[in-house]
């Protein structure tokens, strides 16, 4: 649950940042179970960015009984995003950003409600929550923001490469407005942000890998009138904080102590 300074920090910037909102056993939790669900690599799509460089991301729309799933339905996270939203959220999709040493390749300034506004959602009422799972430096391609570049509302997106991304000529003006914050995080931090932030980052350089888990949520009264690629409202099957770790030691078959 967020206090009342981060709420009006979200709405003032665009973002706030969560430190330790998973604690290091779920965090580690969370980094196993990206690195050895194999659906997670069988169903990776891959994107070039146009500089040598190549992210893949695995995206789902359906929560299930995994543990992954337990990430996007606990109560912490959905109490968040009710706040955000002012409604009750409901799950739009996930998906694990896996930005691999040294190939891991670049993402151009875009907004998330510029590609769902084409999912027919009548307003930007939207958020994604960006879980570390390795730590977030800029030498391997942290997340990039333009701080309350949320407040330009939606920008044109159009085709860049193999990637969309917004008006390279507004992003250059919303750059002499907006400060770019580059947003460094360690396993288990969390970074709550608005459909209409503008983010990026950079190819990763260096010899550590870059995964985050992104979790993302619609409001209720917000759900498509139309064609969507992602669900209409659906109520999320919400669970207690606690079945993380009951969940991941189930699936790990192990002991509380399985990290000692």
């Amino acid at each position: 649950m967020l206090t009342a300074s981060q709420l009006a920090q979200f709405n003032e910037d665009g973002y706030v940042i969560v430190k330790q909102l998973f604690d290091e056993e779920e965090a580690e939790l969370l980094k196993t179970a990206a690195r050895q669900d194999p659906s997670i690599a069988g169903k990776a799509m891959e994107r070039e960015d146009g500089e040598g460089g190549k992210s893949k991301i695995t995206l789902w729309n359906d929560e299930d009984d995994g543990l992954l799933s337990m990430y996007s339905r606990c109560e912490r996270m959905a109490t968040s995003a009710d706040q955000i939203l002012g409604d009750e959220a409901y799950h739009w999709h996930s998906k694990m950003m896996q930005k691999e040493p040294f190939v891991g390749g670049a993402w151009i300034w875009h907004q998330d409600y510029g590609y769902w506004y084409n999912d027919t959602c009548l307003f930007p009422q939207l958020v994604s929550c960006f879980i570390a799972i390795d730590p977030s430096t800029k030498e391997n391609g942290c997340l990039q923001v333009l701080k309350g570049s949320h407040h330009l509302g939606r920008i044109e997106h159009i085709r860049v490469g193999q990637q969309t991304g917004a008006d390279p000529e507004r992003c250059k003006e919303a750059e002499k407005h907006c400060p770019l914050e580059y947003v460094t995080m360690e396993p288990g931090d969390a970074l709550w942000f608005h459909s209409n932030l503008l983010h990026r980052s950079d190819q990763n350089t260096s010899p550590n890998p870059r995964w985050a888990l992104i979790c993302c949520y619609n409001a209720k009264r917000n759900s498509p009138y139309g064609k969507s690629s992602h669900p209409r409202y659906t109520p999320m099957k919400r669970v207690p904080d606690t079945a993380i770790k009951e969940t991941g030691l189930k699936w790990l078959g192990a002991t509380t102590d399985f990290l000692k």
